[in-house]
């Protein structure tokens, strides 16, 4: 198989009542979870290696911070404290 194709993906989604425009949104919805369609974006061009390093380091930070916010609203959210401005 040639690196340029597009790897076939099999994914199932049920049409129900003819409805194709939500099963399409359902399968668009799967895709964008799974980051399928972002890395058929990212390799229709070449990306030089600077901006591949760019990138990652990019996507890293981002998941740094994400998994430290939610620590926190996790900790900010947590049951069983007492009031801090009682009435």
């Amino acid at each position: 198989m040639s690196r340029n194709h597009v790897r076939m993906i099999a994914k199932t989604v049920f049409v129900k009542n003819n409805n194709v425009d939500a099963a399409a949104n359902v399968l668009d919805g799967i895709l964008r979870k799974d980051k399928i369609l972002d890395n058929i974006r990212r390799n229709r061009y070449y990306e030089k290696p600077y901006l591949k390093r760019q990138r990652l380091s990019f996507e890293r930070c981002k998941r740094i911070y994400n998994t430290d916010m939610q620590k926190k609203i996790a900790f900010v959210m947590r049951k069983n404290r007492e009031d801090p401005w009682p009435r």
